[in-house]
């Protein structure tokens, strides 16, 4: 059923925060929207296999994942501000680390743990939980599908930069440049400074602890059920972004089309994140959630079963892009809703970690099963099976406020 709610009465949305949180989402998930790119020129270069490769990507997606709601936490109680500085540079240290690696093991450190943790210290969960603190609860739908289509656009150009930069230079000072790019979130930060007590929607909030928030949320069925979903949208968008442009080189496309269709997948990204927002104003974030995977599982299985040409690469690219990231918006919406705003950060970073543990397994069985069977097919249905899973489990979630024994103020 739609929840129709009147346009006229909604608050305007603080613009320079959005403008800034929107910035730092490009540039925090840019990067390592491109790593796929740097995989086949770096195995060549270093003579390490796939299963290497594609383990450090899935130490990376771990590491932001587990640094997540650690972050989240942070931001929530000792400011946004310093959590942002400290991810230029972790981000910098690692990607530079990254491209001077001697061995796997410095490999794994650089691009996997410290990139890991630069983004997570940077991504969704930090700026959104900003935006949260200051856009009215009408409003909060849209504003996270702004910042999450900011994170598209990060895919979107960095897909044809990165590739520019390895044509340019090499993948090793691609890698350097890319570096210094992150020492420009501190400066960008600066409207987001504030922490769980600040912002337009501090007024009365609903006294807990830490381990008060976290045992409520953890006995919470609709949260433990949203965790449980989320681990699926990791798998699946972590195991194409690393894996895709390996897997059409393998099938004979040429080589153009592996930045077309990333470049592609960021800018209907960019779509498909508006669109789930804006959708989430009106109708029921949890059956939004149950049709996008749902549609990812079908895409899979039209473009696995029919001929694989550019063209049809282009179209399952831009099907994609539109399912892309359009998770986000409803399933923040849905904890804030659930919760509040008080513990957002740490609260949304847990369902994060649940979605980083996917990725986890996507990149690294993505490697491993490609080693051991010569093909990517067995982890393609693998993500089919899995995203009928996540709608299934979508479907029960509760839209509304857990039930608490005092009344709090609007959130």
């Amino acid at each position: 059923m739609s929840e129709i709610r009147s346009a006229s009465a909604r608050p305007p949305l603080p613009w320079l925060i959005i403008a800034a949180g929107c910035a730092i989402a490009l540039l925090s998930f840019g990067p390592r929207s491109a790593m796929g790119f740097f995989q086949l020129p770096m195995l060549a270069d270093t003579g390490w296999d796939r299963t290497t490769f594609g383990l450090a990507m899935a130490i990376q997606n771990l590491f932001w994942g587990l640094g997540q709601p650690i972050f989240g936490a942070i931001a929530d109680k000792f400011g946004t501000w310093k959590v942002l500085a400290l991810s230029s540079l972790l981000y910098a240290g690692g990607l530079f680390i990254m491209s001077v690696a001697p061995s796997p093991g410095w490999f794994y450190i650089g691009g996997g743990v410290l990139v890991g943790l630069g983004i997570a210290s940077a991504s969704f969960g930090i700026v959104l939980a900003a935006f949260a603190r200051n856009v009215a609860p009408e409003r909060r739908s849209m504003a996270f599908g702004i910042g999450t289509a900011a994170g598209s656009a990060g895919m979107f150009v960095f897909a044809p930069l990165s590739q520019g930069l390895i044509d340019a230079y090499g993948w090793q000072e691609a890698l350097v440049w890319m570096a210094a790019m992150m020492f420009i979130i501190p400066f960008l930060a600066i409207p987001l400074r504030g922490n769980s007590s600040s912002g337009t929607q501090s007024s009365v909030q609903y006294k807990q602890s830490i381990g008060a928030a976290l045992r409520e949320a953890l006995a919470h069925k609709s949260y433990v059920l949203l965790v449980s979903g989320f681990f699926v949208c990791g798998f699946q968008v972590a195991f194409i972004t690393a894996h895709f442009p390996a897997y059409l080189g393998d099938i004979g496309i040429d080589s153009s089309y592996a930045v077309l269709s990333l470049a592609l997948i960021g800018f209907f990204n960019i779509i498909g994140s508006l669109s789930s927002g804006y959708i989430g104003q009106f109708y029921s974030k949890t059956m939004s959630l149950v049709w996008i995977y749902l549609g990812r599982s079908l895409a899979v299985t039209v473009f696995l079963l029919v001929p694989q040409t550019g063209t049809t690469v282009v179209i399952f690219a831009i099907v994609m892009g539109l399912l892309w990231l359009s998770t986000v918006p409803p399933t923040n919406a849905l904890v804030a809703i659930m919760f509040g705003t008080r513990y957002l950060g740490m609260l949304g970073g847990i369902v994060f970690l649940s979605h980083q543990i996917g990725s986890f397994l996507g990149v690294w069985l993505g490697g491993y099963l490609y080693d051991m069977f010569g093909s990517y097919d067995p982890v393609w249905w693998l993500g089919v099976a899995l995203g009928i899973f996540a709608a299934i489990v979508h479907w029960p979630i509760q839209e509304r406020a857990v039930d608490r024994p005092v009344l709090t103020a609007a959130e």
